[in-house]
């Protein structure tokens, strides 16, 4: 057993459990670090990450014999959902939860990604199109949403900073809450020791999308949206300025169902894209990696030709809050998954090591674990090109590039139904770059064509808060 060399005070107990724990290592960097440090090791728990690093405890898979495709409500109108959302909208009984854990790197920006510009005329940021959003809910329906954002300890300070700075982007402050998701120790691959990232400090990563469902609880915020008479939480990601935030006829349908967990579909273009899938075992809803279909189940087709197992994931669901307060409260419903990473690190032997190959294992938990325990569930299909364009790399698919296209065909496509004929180039896009914002229309229907009609659409448009149209040329 390795003796600790200490000058900065660590509890007996918490020196003992580490080193039975074959976590002795993490000791010897206690001479010169800081009280932060002796904070962290305080807080592990090394029981927890050595029964996960030998496989105990962590998420199965569901029976992939047993698979079969679910029954999907398909897209169209829906004039009980829409008035039963609408009551509920007015009624202040919808919160709404951004997932922003993540940064810009991909997008080579240090900044958190909701921080990255996406308006294609505007250059609106991914918070303050989200943002305008949920204020548009508010003037809509009289009652502005609760809108719940969860940070990591990478863009929590820079995320608050941001809305402080642009004030909120009109919200009430004291309606916009702010939470911040937990960590977790990486572990070396081979030996299960946990990795440092500098000496007195341990490499951490946020411990997934999932970690919203313990951070909710953890922090109270479950209660509190209770308190206020909040039944249902609308999640989403930060990385898709499509989505339709209180989408009135999803909530609609959630409602008249009594479903606990609702979720929205789109169908994959492909049995290639690499997109999760709804399947059925058993009776339960999951969520199954395209990858982990057995067999020919990913590419098998029905009698149309339109994949059997097509229904993708685009990470926009809506929860009941008594059911998010159930799962959280028994840990099994959210398991942890383990991902290998290449992940640089430093040890007292041989200083910091950049590795070539995936040496580490993260641990993380995923929200749509929580689907198979809901009862009753529903399956809602959006189109795609209506809400999901997620940004994700700096150029090529999924690139800024795209998500600003995608956001100028579906304005075209509100002209469209407005009685508007937008210009449009040899491949179908509009000729010039369009953009709606929120405060101007959350969808078609909020469009008044006598006031959009132009002479000239070869410029990039924007249709302001105010309704009329202003050029950049």
């Amino acid at each position: 057993m390795e003796t600790p060399i200490m000058s900065v005070p660590l509890s007996p107990q918490s020196a003992a459990r580490l080193a039975a724990h074959d976590q002795g290592h993490l000791l010897r960097c206690l001479s010169g670090a800081g009280p932060g440090y002796a904070e962290s090791l305080e807080s592990l728990d090394p029981a927890l990450l050595a029964s996960l690093f030998k496989g105990e405890g962590l998420a199965s898979p569901p029976d992939l014999t047993s698979l079969e495709p679910p029954p999907v409500v398909p897209a169209g109108a829906d004039a009980a959902a829409r008035a039963a959302g609408e009551k509920a909208l007015r009624a202040g009984q919808v919160a709404v939860v951004l997932v922003a854990g993540g940064q810009g790197t991909r997008l080579g920006s240090d900044q958190p990604k909701g921080c990255f510009p996406v308006g294609p005329v505007s250059g609106a940021t991914l918070y303050q199109i989200h943002a305008g959003k949920v204020l548009a809910l508010g003037r809509k329906y009289g009652n502005t949403p609760v809108f719940l954002i969860m940070t990591s300890a990478a863009t929590d300070a820079a995320t608050r900073d941001f809305f402080r700075e642009h004030g909120h982007f009109g919200l009430n402050p004291e309606d916009v809450w702010f939470f911040r998701q937990g960590e977790m120790p990486a572990v070396d691959r081979q030996t299960g020791r946990i990795l440092l990232e500098e000496p007195g400090k341990l490499f951490t990563a946020p411990d997934g999308h999932g970690g919203c469902l313990a951070a909710l609880s953890r922090q109270g915020w479950l209660d509190k949206l209770a308190a206020r008479g909040v039944s249902d939480l609308f999640y989403f990601q930060v990385d898709n300025p499509l989505v339709a935030i209180g989408d009135p006829v999803f909530i609609g349908r959630h409602v008249l169902a009594g479903s606990q967990a609702t979720s929205k579909v789109i169908y994959r273009r492909d049995a290639s894209e690499k997109l999760g899938v709804f399947a059925l075992s058993r009776g339960r809803c999951h969520i199954v990696e395209y990858s982990d279909l057995p067999g020919d189940m990913g590419t098998a087709t029905t009698a149309g030709g339109t994949l059997l197992f097509g229904a993708g994931n685009p990470a926009i669901h809506l929860f009941s809050v008594r059911f998010l307060a159930r799962a959280a409260a028994g840990d099994s419903l959210m398991p942890y998954h383990a991902a290998f990473k290449k992940v640089p690190f430093w040890s007292v032997e041989t200083g910091h090591v950049r590795p070539e190959t995936e040496n580490a294992v993260k641990f993380e938990k995923f929200m749509f674990d929580v689907l198979p325990h809901a009862e009753p569930w529903l399956l809602v299909e959006t189109p795609r090109d209506d809400e999901f364009a997620p940004l994700k790399n700096a150029r090529d698919a999924d690139s800024p590039e795209e998500v600003r296209a995608a956001q100028s065909r579906l304005a075209a496509r509100w002209l469209a139904k407005a009685g508007i004929r937008v210009p449009v180039d040899a491949a179908g896009h509009p000729a010039a770059p369009l953009e709606i914002s929120p405060l101007a229309a959350l969808e078609s229907a909020d469009l008044d064509a006598s006031r959009l009609n132009r002479n000239d659409w070869s410029v990039p448009l924007f249709l302001g808060p105010d309704g009329y149209w202003k050029e950049s040329r």
